[in-house]
């Protein structure tokens, strides 16, 4: 026999408790009067404390005999004293059971022979047993503290620093991998896993994700007010379909009284007939009620998590949490289409019992009232088009009705607007489309219903609009360059409309040219400044915004980016100037009288002979070329907008030129501001002049196109916009390019 504390470890004092000192107590007053063997049987328990107590001592010299006190220190050194390791205990541990067994084994003998002694010298008194028992329940319990205190801050000490390290790698995040759609380091992106993907900051991902997650709190919350009208009018039509089944019992009541002996047995069938059919009705409905209504408790449930989880600080801990399960959960819901149509109607069958020997009572009994008033709906976002509108109106009652009378006429804010001519329609259904409309204008319109007992009073009056005509773009006025477009365009209609948007199709093909790449809505004049992609095409086109919906699209214009792209303004051309049929060619054929009586606009250059480009409202470099003939005199240039018109380009500090006379000896050449010119000489007259404008450089260049030379440039710092200028001097044709990419030499 060995005591059960020389086989297990220490923390089995904590798993099996020592029994209370009364019950020693009155097991020790037992052995005083039971035999012998029980009294060596306590001497042996005695000696196992004792070979306990020695157990210690042997397991100590055992470590120290194969060094696991200097691997405990060696293993502190190592980890640099911040977490004790388990496993030396554990060890040691080991070792003591495994001494345990060899101490046991040896100290077996003894024990009998102690065994044996005191049978002889007989039992010992009562005090020495409670003395050496308390002894040894006192180590016990001293020991076993010990070990459970140890492995108890050790494992604290490791947890907290696996959470530490935990945290530290967690608050690390910094960026946002778009790709894997997880916060990462950004030691990551540059070295790790991450480096080839997509990443984006932390708080602007955050910010998206929010914005993303705002847009679905809308959704959810349209979807809410839906559900929730939805659900009231369920709650109506409960009401309605109880009222219509007592109006239907109180019919039959009332008009089978006076037959009831012939038609009884026809009655009840028919009654039962109509209960079904209410309980049918009824249990429709409510299935579709307590349908509505968890849809609509999920949707609160959604909101109430996405405003939880909008609160979270921790940004890495936001993404994680709500990027992939709830984010996945919302858009599924989101994607699952309500359906808020009724699944049976509150109107019943009408039932008629046909016997000709009651016929004539029927007719007589059966009176129908006059019906109710219908009720117009308001007009549905999107429901109109430039010429037409749907219109729906309900009952909400179950009159008989045969047809309903539609009338309207259009809305006018003049005093004699009740002369307005009004237009009546018969309808058999709810609804009715009304063409023939004018664009951009508002309706009222009214409703009756009518049965054999007469018409019902109108209803309210209710405004529809049509939607607006088609906008026409003004494609004179349009002016681009490489990464930018001013389009302007004028209203198809006379009344105002309440916004504009702009498509915009890239063109990479033939094919894709009706793509819509890119819109731009809520715009409210107009013209719009678009920014674009240099060396592109774009068909461009633009719709009109009211209540009733969009137009149709206006007629595209080809808009390409290769260049600066401008128009002549014939405004500001003076008379004897002609502008052919291809926009950028002007022409003079006589200049005996430049101050000549012809018509002249206001904004007209009345001395010299020229005209102005549009204003090129767009900074960086702007380039285009003029085509010369070589018996031509001319000045081309830029001008201010206020340049005065009853003066020479050139000659003032509002415009900068280049002006090509004729001598008797040579083609002389001048570049002129504010009427003075530096000298230079030109031996190899230009075809094609190229003009280069660099608005943030503050220079005006010209060149000798077809040669690629360099003629002049001015420094001047432009403090507006300019436009391009040109004038003739004698009579003769000057050619403009536009939308030309600037040359390389000529950027050099």
């Amino acid at each position: 026999f060995y005591h059960m504390d020389l086989y297990g470890s220490k923390e089995r004092f904590d798993i099996f408790p020592e029994e209370p000192s009364c019950q020693e107590e009155r097991s020790l007053g037992d052995t005083r009067r039971e035999s012998a063997e029980s009294a060596s049987s306590s001497e042996k328990f005695q000696h196992s404390q004792e070979a306990g107590y020695d157990l210690e001592k042997e397991v100590a010299e055992l470590a120290k005999m194969y060094g696991l006190d200097e691997d405990r220190e060696k293993e502190l050194e190592l980890l640099g004293r911040h977490v004790e390791s388990r496993w030396p205990p554990a060890r040691t541990e080991k070792a003591g059971s495994q001494g345990s067994v060899y101490t046991a084994s040896k100290s077996s003998s003894p024990v009998k022979d102690q065994s044996q002694s005191t049978k002889k010298q007989g039992l010992p008194s009562e005090a020495s047993q409670d003395e050496d028992q308390s002894k040894a329940r006192a180590e016990d319990e001293a020991e076993s503290p010990i070990w459970s205190k140890e492995g108890l801050s050790s494992g604290s000490v490791s947890d907290e620093w696996n959470s530490q390290a935990v945290s530290e790698e967690e608050e690390a995040a910094d960026v946002f991998c778009c790709t894997c759609k997880t916060p990462i380091r950004a030691f990551d992106k540059l070295f790790g896993e991450h480096k080839d993907h997509e990443v984006a900051q932390l708080p602007s991902a955050v910010e998206s994700e929010k914005e993303e997650t705002h847009k679905n709190m809308c959704k959810l919350e349209e979807q809410i007010a839906q559900l929730e009208n939805f659900a009231s009018h369920l709650e109506e039509i409960f009401i309605t379909v109880e009222e219509n089944f007592g109006r239907q019992e109180q019919n039959f009541e009332v008009h089978y009284n006076d037959a009831v002996q012939v038609l009884a047995q026809k009655y009840e069938e028919q009654l039962e007939a109509l209960g079904e059919e209410k309980r049918q009705k009824l249990e429709t409905l409510y299935g579709q009620l307590v349908s509505c209504g968890e849809h609509l408790d999920t949707c609160k449930e959604l909101t109430d998590t996405t405003q939880e989880l909008c609160r979270e600080n921790d940004k890495a801990n936001f993404m994680k949490t709500f990027f992939f399960p709830y984010n996945y959960r919302l858009g599924e819901f989101l994607k699952k289409e309500v359906n808020l149509e009724l699944s049976t109607l509150p109107d019943f069958e009408e039932r008629h019992i046909d016997f000709s020997e009651v016929e004539q009572l029927m007719n007589s009994i059966n009176t129908i009232p006059a019906p109710c008033a219908p009720v117009i709906s308001p007009q549905a976002p999107n429901a109109a088009t430039g010429t037409s509108l749907r219109v729906c109106w309900g009952l909400f009652s179950d009159d008989t009705v045969e047809y309903y009378q539609l009338c309207y006429k259009p809305v006018s804010n003049e005093r004699h607007s009740d002369e307005q001519a009004e237009h009546t329609l018969k309808v058999k259904e709810t609804y009715c489309t009304i063409s023939n409309l004018l664009p951009n204008t508002q309706y009222e319109f009214w409703a009756s219903a009518l049965n054999a007992s007469g018409i019902s009073p109108p209803s309210e009056r209710e405004v529809y609009v049509t939607a607006p005509s088609p906008p026409i773009i003004k494609t004179k006025k349009i002016l681009s360059c490489e990464n930018a477009a001013l389009v302007c365009w004028e209203s198809g209609d006379i009344n105002p409309v309440d916004s504009y948007m702009v498509e915009l199709s890239k063109l990479t093909d033939e094919e894709n040219g009706d793509t819509v790449t890119e819109s731009i809505v809520g715009i409210p004049n107009c013209e719009v400044l678009i920014h674009l992609q240099p060396r592109q095409s774009y068909h461009i086109c633009v719709r009109a915004l009211n209540l009733g919906g969009s137009s149709e699209r206006s007629e595209p214009v080809l808009i390409h980016t290769t260049g600066t792209y401008f128009c002549l303004n014939e405004d500001t051309a003076h008379p004897l100037l002609a502008i052919l049929d291809d926009g950028f060619t002007i022409a003079c054929d006589q200049l005996e009288n430049p101050e000549c009586d012809l018509p002249v606009y206001d904004n007209s250059f009345t001395r010299c002979i020229g005209i102005l480009g549009s204003l090129i409202p767009f900074p960086g470099k702007h380039y285009w070329e003029v085509e010369v003939e070589e018996d031509t005199e001319y000045r081309i240039g830029v001008a201010f907008e206020n340049t005065p018109r009853h003066a020479y380009l050139g000659a003032n500090n509002s415009s900068w030129c280049m002006r090509h006379i004729i001598t008797p000896s040579r083609h002389k050449y001048e570049f002129l501001h504010s009427g003075m010119t530096p000298d230079i000489r030109i031996t190899l007259p230009p075809r094609r002049i190229g003009i280069l404008l660099h608005y943030e450089n503050c220079r005006l260049s010209f060149f000798n196109a077809d040669i690629a030379q360099h003629l002049y440039t001015f420094n001047s710092h432009f403090q507006h916009y300019v436009h391009p200028c040109f004038a003739l001097e004698t009579p003769g044709i000057l050619r403009i390019h536009s939308g030309i990419a600037v040359p390389p030499w000529a950027a050099l």
